[in-house]
């Protein structure tokens, strides 16, 4: 219920906002987890931009939070810590190494599996840090573990 007594949309409160935390917390860190309306997201702050995206990765739902930065062909991206998958920052795309089998003389290049990984929308207002999750219409691989019983960050309860 609104303060006015009217019931609010339930798909309007999904994609609302909500406050993570401080800007100073996370500069320190560059990362922090939080819940933002039952979706466990982690937020990176990497060379002056934040990013924010499901917490379990999109292959196995290893714990994306706990793995490393690194950049790969110009793009950063989080270094999945179980099967070492990589996944771009800004788009969450996947990407992997791919060389011609039949041109011994080739070099591997890297190419995007498309995008595996749901990102979601970070925002600074005062000093405090907000997620809006992404309300994108297509099916993403890593929303498979976002949901039901893979939840990484015990509540208090």
């Amino acid at each position: 219920m609104n303060l006015d007594g009217s019931a609010q949309d339930p798909e309007k409160r999904e994609y609302s906002s909500v406050c993570v935390g401080r800007e100073d917390d996370i500069k320190k860190s560059e990362r922090m987890t939080a819940v933002v309306h039952d979706r466990e997201v982690v937020i990176f702050y990497h060379k002056g931009e934040y990013h924010a995206m499901d917490i379990r990765c999109y292959h196995s739902g290893g714990p994306l939070h706990l793995g490393d930065i690194e950049d790969f062909d110009g793009r950063p991206c989080i270094v999945c810590p179980w099967h070492k998958y990589k996944i771009t920052l800004a788009t969450g795309e996947g990407l992997y190494q791919s060389i011609n089998p039949k041109d011994p003389s080739a070099k591997p290049k890297w190419c995007s599996k498309g995008i595996k990984q749901r990102i979601h929308t970070v925002t600074v207002d005062n000093g405090n840090i907000y997620v809006t999750l992404s309300n994108e219409p297509f099916k993403c691989d890593s929303d498979f573990y976002a949901t039901g019983d893979f939840k990484v960050i015990k509540s208090s309860s």
